[in-house]
Parts: C-alpha cells; structure tokens; sequence
C-alpha cells in the first residue's frame, strides 16, 4: 500500500513539474473529456464516440443501441462514490445501494449477472454480480467517460447481458500519441463524510510510445443521515450511519506502440478497497485486485477489412468479508482470463459490420474463513463464443441484427459438473420518417447460463446475513424482448420515448423464505436463508426524455420519467424493483460559469416480493452544482461545488436489501479543483 502511494505521489509531482511549460490545448485533450473554455465565446462540442460500439457511432447515431455517454464535466459533475451512485439518475437506470463502499448499476429493473460490468471493452471479472454487498472493481474517478448500452451490440460481450452493459473508459492502454503531456488533476472534500479524495491521470509520448498513469486516493468516514436509521425507532442509529466508511486506492499505467498501422499496448493496474457494510450487525469487506490487459488494433491490415483487435485481459481479485475482530467470515476469490478478437469488414452487399470469438477461463471460490461450510466451493468456468453484429441502410430505414454463440461449463468440487450451449439473437430497424424524426423497433432473445453462486451456494454469507443455497439443477435463463422507440434527434429541442417488455424463462432470483438458520444452516437466530429459484418472468416500463439546448451555451433544461414492473408469472412481484421516477435539471453555461440544478421524485414502492416486509416510501432529491474556470498562466483551473440532497430527505432506495436500516446521505456538499492540460 505504501509502494502504491509513493508511485501515486511521484506520478502527480512529475504531473505539476510540466505545467511551466504545458499549453492547454484542445487538440491534445481526448474527445471524451472536452477541455472548459473561459471566454464567453460558444464553442462546438465535440462528438464523444462510444467505444464499445462495434462500428464506432457516436451517441446521437445510437439508434439501435440505445446509449447514454458520461463525459467531460457531466461525468465529473456526477461522480459517486461507486459506479451505482454515479449513475443513479440517468435514464431507466437505478442503483443497488449498499451503503457508501458498494453499489452496482440497475437497468430496466435488471442487475448482477444480468447486467454486464466492462473496463475498457473487457469484462471487470470481479464477484460485483454476485451480492449487492460487492463492489464494482472498476474505478469511476480514473474514467475519461462511461457508456450505457443495450441491444444488438451488447451480443458482443456476453450472452448474459440481457439488461445491458456498462462500460467504463479510462484508456489506460493509449490509442493516439501526445504532442506533449497532458492530463488532469483533481482534488474533493466532502462535508457529510469528511471524505477527501485526489485523483489524477497524465499522458506522453517517447517517440511513437505513448506512455499512461492514473491513480486515485479515497478517504471517508461514516456518512451522515437525516433521521434514525431504522424508520420510527428512536432508539436506533443517528446522526452518522455505523459502517458506511470507504478508503480506497487505485494505480494504473499502461504504455503502447502506436503508428498509422494501429497500436499494441499493456496495462497493469491495482486496486485495494476497504468500506463498511452497514447491517445493524456491522462488518468490512477487504477488496484487492491486480489486472493485466493487452490490447492490439491493426487498421486496414488486408483488402475489404477495416481492422483487426485482440484484447486479453486477466483478473486476480479477492475480498474477504470480516466480523467485528476483523478476523475473515467468508474468502470470496476469483481468477479469471479473457480474450478477445474482432474482424470489422467493409461494407459487403451493403451489410457493414464485426464478428469475432470471445473466450472466458475462471477459477471462483467463496470459502468460509472459520471452518464452516463455504458459500460456494471452487468452481472453474470456461466459455467459448462467436459472434456477430451487422447494419445496413434500406432507404430511410437502418436494419441491425446480432447473434451470439455460446457454450459454458462449470465445473465445481465436490458438486454436478454442468454444460450450457447458448444462442443469443437480436434484430432491429430505424426509421428515418421526416428528417431529424426516427421511429424503432428491436426484438431480441437472449440466453443466460446460470451462475456459478446460482447453481452451488450451500453456505453463510454474512454480509448480507443470509445463508445461500443453490440449485444445481437450474436451467438456462431465456428471455424475449420487445422494443418500441420515437425520437427527434436534431434541433435544440430534443426528445425520445422508449417502450418495452422483456418475458424470461426460467428466470432466477433470490427467495428469502423466512426460515431462520445458524452459520451450520441448522435451525437458528443468526441469518435468513435465502434459497435460489426459478420461475418465469415478465418486466415491461416506459422512458421519457425531453431536452433543451443540452450542451450549449447559455440556458439548457431536461426533463425525464422512467417506470418499470418485474412480476412473476405465476403470481407476485420480482424482488427489489426499483421505483417509478420524475424529475427535472436545468443548467446555464456563460464562458468560464457554469451552474446546474436537477430534482428527482421516486414515487412509493409497494408492489413487494413475497418476502418484502415494507413499502419503500417515496423521496424527493434535490441536488445542485456551480464551476468557474479561470486561466493561471498555462493552465484551466476549474473551482467547483456540488450540493446533494438539499432537502436532506429520509431516502431509501427500493433496491436496496437495506433498505430498512440504511437511508443515503443527508445534504451534503462537496467542494473541489480540478485542471486539464
């Protein structure tokens, strides 16, 4: 840990030593981070390209992939202390919520396994999708922009991601060679947390090596909340909520050999977490993780082929959930390689698109530290996939279709070695009725294999007091969807609306039946026993967005809705669903100032799962932001504040399992400076 500091420290020193002599220049910053201009001048915003999109469209051009992209002062306007948090508020888009150290993206209703976590294009290949008590291993205060998709480009990144996928970009692994260094530094103090962070990443050349480093340093105490922390009952918790701390450092750096023909690069990065868990019983999780990435691109290598990538990426993670004597409960573990290889044709016949192989190899345990039974025993996973994305444009109409290929194995100690082959499809078309005017539709079915904590849990897990049991006799997950879209996408009024209903076979959840059983999983007091089943399902909602000079200058407004009902066909609701939203942000960008306001009304959540005991009541969150740039010789210094839950309401958040005992955050404010250069 002390070696990862002084790399940090050097890596920021080095930073500021250039700054005599760095011109801040928007040709030498990335696209997805735009650089502020201190003039009262408008200026272009430039289109921020979405990475894991197999054709390289920008955002606006999503129209089968519906996308949303976090960049530039956005991003940092909004950045949590989890990816979940950073992203809470976007469309269709909730959070798991776990207290400060831990919360993990919700799409459309859909989590865990079901929503694919990317770094870079590359699977994180952390044990997020397992409980909500796990966090997502990569690093939002590094990224340089976060992507959103669903649809038939998210077939190139696992059959599994029926909900889609979310892509964190941090392009530790350069692409493109810098005419001198540049980078961004950044530092924030938080008041309800006294939470202090400083984060930084720095960019070069030798020749035609591009060099990369990026590093974070997190510190934060337990967080205050507005009221009692169980609802009702004086006698519990206030002022600060037991547990809900976060100390986390990140490092990476990443060097690459660029030229016309493309670039070959490596990356290595670390990563050390420790946060509370904030059960009324109270314990820490100890993250760590180190992860290696190669990442090769050949532009134009032969006739009627754009270009050719090969990525491998490989995962050491583990964490260890500790009791109050922060002695080790349960060893979660997990090994893990991944490649990858893509072939982006030339138009043919008028069909422009990729296809590749992917495979998987992974080695996961979650073994008990006390002798007891494990949670899961060590199970080795392999999967081998093909697939395939393609578009073409019919007249005004624009088709894309995918498909994906699949086999899994698992093969656990001690338990059923299983084999799961699956076939993934989707198709969709845009059209262009009038100009600026789209209309869309997509259907898709995806297969899902179980996962490993599905099939073989028979043991305790403490952190979220449950004793888990699986089914090894589960089958594949099946799921249809059905997308309905109608949009206007040029102009300075700008809108769309989605529509969509999603029927899984076999879908698998996690039933907490009531029964109370000791760490043996013999009748007890100590945890509740949470026993995996499956059983058809059905998920449908609607979005709305509507948008006023969104990233111009001078007076910019937003509004949005978004609901969504998962219910089982048998009868009853899908677990922890998360709740009907409205709300409303207004901005206004003058030269060097720029200030923004948003609110957002959850409505009540009463339609519970079985075991659900209590309605979610509904919240309003009314949050703030003000930045001024100004220019100090060579560099842009932007001075910023930004206010969360300025009605300090009692928030709690539906999908969350804690929902009783853990509220968010009371008002709070952070302030802070950052510069580019």
């Amino acid at each position: 840990m002390n070696v990862q500091r002084t790399l940090l420290a050097s890596a920021i020193l080095s930073a500021l030593s250039t700054l005599n002599y760095a011109n801040a220049q928007v040709a030498a910053v990335p696209t997805a981070v735009p650089t502020a201009v201190p003039t009262a001048v408008p200026t272009a915003v430039p289109k921020v390209i979405v990475t894991a999109n197999p054709f390289g469209k920008s955002e606006g051009d999503q129209i089968l992939t519906p996308a949303k992209i976090l960049s530039g002062d956005e991003l940092r306007d909004k950045l949590g202390g989890s990816l979940g948090e950073t992203l809470s508020n976007e469309l269709g888009v909730s959070a798991s919520g776990f207290g400060a150290g831990a919360s993990r993206p919700i799409i459309r209703g859909l989590e865990g396994s079901r929503v694919k976590m990317l770094e870079n294009g590359m699977a994180v290949s952390d044990v997020s999708g397992l409980s909500n008590d796990h966090a997502v291993s990569a690093d939002g205060a590094v990224a340089r922009q976060i992507e959103i998709l669903r649809g038939p480009a998210a077939l190139l990144y696992g059959s599994g991601a029926i909900g889609g996928l979310v892509n964190v970009v941090n392009e530790r692994i350069p692409t493109a060679l810098e005419d001198k260094p540049a980078g961004q530094l950044e530092a924030r103090y938080g008041t309800v947390d006294r939470g202090r962070s400083a984060s930084g990443s720095l960019d070069g050349a030798v020749g035609n090596i591009g060099l990369h480093i990026d590093g974070n340093l997190r510190r934060a105490d337990d967080y205050k909340i507005p009221d009692n922390r169980v609802p009702g009952d004086p006698a519990s918790a206030s002022g600060r909520l037991p547990q809900s701390f976060t100390r986390q450092d990140t490092l990476g750096a990443g060097a690459s050999l660029i030229g016309d023909w493309g670039h070959a690069g490596v990356s290595v990065s670390t990563l050390n977490n420790r946060y509370g868990i904030p059960t009324l019983e109270g314990s820490q999780i100890d993250q760590s993780q180190t992860r290696y990435d190669l990442d090769t691109l050949l532009n134009k290598p032969f006739g009627g082929v754009e270009s050719i990538k090969f990525k491998l990426g490989y995962t050491d993670y583990e964490h260890a959930e500790l009791d109050d004597e922060n002695k080790p409960e349960v060893v979660f573990a997990n090994r893990a390689l991944e490649t990858r290889a893509e072939l982006t044709h030339a138009p043919l016949a008028g069909w422009h698109g990729t296809f590749g192989v992917q495979t998987e190899n992974a080695h996961f345990s979650a073994l008990s530290g006390e002798g007891g039974p494990d949670t899961v025993p060590v199970t080795h996973s392999t999967s081998n996939a093909l697939f395939v994305v393609e578009e073409r444009d019919v007249g005004p109409v624009r088709v894309n279709a995918g498909a994906r290929l699949e086999s899994v194995k698992r093969r656990p100690v001690g338990n059923v070695e299983r084999k799961f082959d699956l076939g993934s499809y989707s198709a969709g078309a845009q059209w262009g009725f009038v100009p600026g005017y789209s209309a869309g539709a997509t259907v898709s079915v995806a297969q899902r294999a179980p996962a490993t904590e599905e099939l073989y849990s028979g043991g305790p897990h403490d952190a979220t007091q449950t004793f888990d049991i699986g089914n090894a006799d589960f089958k594949k997950e099946t799921s249809r969807n059905i997308e309905l879209s109608l949009q206007k996408v040029s102009g300075l009024v700008r809108w769309k609306a989605n529509v969509f209903q999603n029927k899984v076979k076999d879908f698998i959840y996690g039933n907490i039946n009531g029964a109370l059983v000791d760490e043996e999983g013999n009748p007890g007091e100590e945890l509740l026993q949470r026993v995996y089943e499956q059983a058809d399902a059905s998920i449908r909602g609607a979005e709305a967005e509507v948008s006023y000079n969104q990233h111009g200058e001078g007076l910019s407004l937003r509004g949005f809705a978004d609901t969504s009902r998962g219910k089982l066909e048998r009868g009853g609701n899908l677990p922890l669903q998360p709740a009907t939203r409205i709300g409303a942000d207004a901005g206004y960008r003058s030269g060097a100032l720029r200030a923004g306001m948003s609110v957002v009304r959850a409505q009540s959540q009463d339609r519970l799962a079985s075991f659900e005991q209590r309605a979610t009541p509904g919240y309003t969150q009314l949050n703030a932001n003000l930045a001024y740039t100004q220019r100090m010789g060579s560099l842009d210094l932007t001075w910023f504040m930004i206010a969360r839950n300025l009605l300090n309401d009692d928030i709690r958040l539906s999908t969350s399992v804690l929902k009783d005992v853990s509220p968010l955050p009371g008002r709070h404010f952070q302030f802070g400076v950052r510069t580019r250069f």
